[in-house]
């Protein structure tokens, strides 16, 4: 069955599940996020899909940009805070053709780019998402 525009999850439905996915964090690690800034563009841009090493912008669906917590300092200062970004087009894309149920998508993206700011591993990765509702 076709999905018609208005029947499209939006920019505010996405930022609602990626918000509920952090929350169900446990606590030790959703209070490292903080002050995480959540964005939800249609697409990644030029830059972006240059700082991972992708050409075409619908095979980007989320991106963490900012200093892993291992790698940070006492003495750091002045960094702008750690940004999720959710790509709106792509996800939806991939929605559509995978069958996957949109909140398990975002949640698995969601989970995977804040493992990026724990500095985890993906089987750390996928521990995380197993255990978080």
């Amino acid at each position: 069955m076709e999905r018609r525009d208005r029947d499209l999850p939006t920019a505010e439905d996405m930022e609602r599940i990626a918000r509920a996915t952090i929350d169900g964090l446990p606590a030790h690690l959703r209070e490292k996020l903080d002050g995480i800034v959540l964005r939800i563009p249609e697409f990644a841009t030029e830059e972006q899909l240059r700082s991972v090493d992708i050409e075409n912008r619908w095979h980007l669906t989320g991106l963490y940009h900012g200093r892993p917590i291992d790698e940070q300092s006492s003495w750091d200062s002045g960094d702008l805070p750690p940004i999720i970004s959710l790509f709106r087009q792509p996800l939806l894309r991939e929605w559509r053709e995978t069958g996957v149920s949109f909140e398990a998508l975002i949640h698995h993206v969601v989970i995977h780019e804040a493992g990026h700011h724990f500095g985890f591993s993906d089987e750390e990765m996928h521990a995380l998402e197993q255990g978080v509702n």
